[in-house]
C-alpha cells in the first residue's frame, strides 16, 4: 500500500511541475492535483494499454513518436474529467505529458519496485 501512495505522489508531483512549467495546463488545488494524479494512475493502468495496442500500426509507422500523441490524449482525457484541471491546446498536453513523464521517470528511479528508497553501495 505504501508503493501505491509513494507512486501517485511522484505522478503528483509530475503534473505539479508540469503545471508550473507549461504555460497552458493548470491545476487549481491540492485535491484536485492528488486525484488527477490517482486517475491519471488508473487510466495508464486500464485505457492507455488498450490505445496503445490499437494504434500500434502508426506507432511503429512513427516509430514509436505517436506515443507522445497517445500520452498526451491521457492527459487530456483526466483533464477533461476534472473542473479545476485545465490544458488549453494539444501542445501544453504534449508538453505536460513529457514533463510529468520525465518527473515520474526520475522519482521512480530513486525507488524500488515495492515502493521503497534503495541505496544502492557499489564495492571495487
Amino acid at each position: 500500500m505504501s508503493g501505491f501512495l509513494i507512486r501517485m505522489l511522484i505522478t503528483a508531483l509530475g503534473l505539479w511541475v508540469a503545471s508550473v512549467v507549461v504555460p497552458g495546463m493548470e491545476i487549481s488545488g491540492l485535491g484536485t492535483l492528488l486525484a488527477a494524479a490517482v486517475l491519471l494512475g488508473f487510466v495508464n493502468a486500464l485505457v492507455r494499454p488498450l490505445v496503445v495496442l490499437l494504434t500500434l500500426p502508426i506507432t511503429i509507422l512513427t516509430l514509436g513518436v505517436f506515443l507522445l500523441v497517445i500520452n498526451a490524449a491521457m492527459l487530456g482525457l483526466v483533464a477533461s474529467l476534472f473542473g479545476g484541471f485545465a490544458l488549453h491546446g494539444f501542445w501544453s498536453a504534449v508538453f505536460g505529458s513529457v514533463i510529468v513523464g520525465l518527473v515520474s521517470w526520475f522519482a521512480s528511479s530513486c525507488i524500488g519496485p515495492r515502493g521503497r528508497f534503495e541505496v544502492m553501495i557499489i564495492r571495487r
